[in-house]
């Protein structure tokens, strides 16, 4: 668990700023009125595409940067036991 707000910024950040460029990227090519879902054109308004799939940019975005904060603690980070209740 991430016990300072510094440890969580390290995580959205860059990910908001990937989900930002992966939106650009999608959407200068992709057309959102012309999207289809199993063979139906999806009844949504553009808007509402951009945003679902900027939200959903920034969740995998977030995966890929917290599994690499997970990937970079040391093995006595891994290791250490927790001291008891109210200590950090």
């Amino acid at each position: 668990m991430l016990r300072q707000p510094h440890c969580l910024m390290a995580i959205a950040w860059p990910a908001f700023l990937a989900a930002c460029l992966m939106e650009f990227l999608v959407f200068g090519f992709v057309d959102p009125a012309e999207l289809r879902w199993f063979g139906h054109v999806l009844e949504m308004p553009r808007q509402a595409i951009y945003a679902l799939g900027f939200f959903g940019f920034w969740v995998v975005t977030m995966v890929c940067s917290a599994t690499t904060a997970l990937l970079m603690r040391t093995p006595a980070q891994v290791n250490a036991q927790p001291g008891p209740a109210g200590q950090a």
